[in-house]
């Protein structure tokens, strides 16, 4: 069993930068990989960013591609999405969440743990 806690959201201008944490507790966070989605009103959740158990492989959708990035500090049980140039079209409820197993999935289905999300709101 993994806890997830997202936190760094908040209200922003297009064009500003900002990072979101997910801090993790319970069994090894070194066993998961982890992953960001995010949800916008109305809309099904979609695959943001991926890194595996080793910090490898990062995977990215291909509309955050060269803006955002993520990052996982073992010593701290903690992953991050650094996000940057941000649009007003990036406004969603933003979660992380971990998975058991190999790659870096991007369908939710494939994920173990979630956490509540963290609100990101870009103004234009």
């Amino acid at each position: 069993q993994v806890q997830l806690v997202e936190s760094g959201g908040g209200l922003v201008q297009a064009g500003d930068s900002l990072r979101l944490s997910c801090a993790a507790s319970g069994r090894s966070f070194s066993d998961y990989g982890m992953g960001w989605f995010r949800q916008a009103p109305g809309k099904e959740r979609k695959f943001v960013a991926g890194i595996n158990q080793s910090g490898g492989g990062p995977e990215y959708a291909d509309s955050v591609k060269g803006r955002f990035t993520i990052s996982r500090d073992d010593a701290k049980n903690t992953v991050y999405l650094q996000m940057s140039s941000l649009k007003p079209e990036d406004t969603a409820v933003y979660f992380c969440a971990a998975y058991l197993g190999f790659g870096v999935p991007k369908y939710p289905t494939t994920y173990d743990f979630w956490g509540q999300g963290t609100q990101v709101a870009v103004a234009s």
